[in-house]
């Protein structure tokens, strides 16, 4: 499943390591605290539990947005946006 990522995380270190977790899950960093890419539904589990582990949640935030390939292919992206492309299990496997 496709998944998107987002969060609004205070602390600076706490941030850089959601941002490492992320990209350790093989997700593509669309914005600074915006990822998307293909997990399966255990790699989702498990990367929620890590994020969850790593917050303050008094303060901060994250969200974990599932999509399908269909929906991805009708987003609109206007100005500097990401390559649809990219988001696919060939990219993923090469940043593994």
């Amino acid at each position: 499943m496709l998944v998107w990522v987002l969060y609004d995380i205070e602390q600076d270190r706490a941030r850089a390591k959601a941002a490492k977790i992320c990209k350790q899950a093989g997700l593509y960093r669309v914005q600074f605290s915006c990822f998307l890419g293909t997990l399966s539904a255990h790699e989702k589990d498990t990367l929620q539990l890590r994020l969850a582990e790593l917050i303050d949640e008094e303060c901060d935030k994250v969200y974990l947005f599932p999509m399908n390939k269909a929906e991805l292919q009708q987003t609109v992206l206007l100005g500097q946006a990401f390559d649809k492309a990219l988001v696919s299990d060939e990219v993923r496997n090469l940043f593994l």
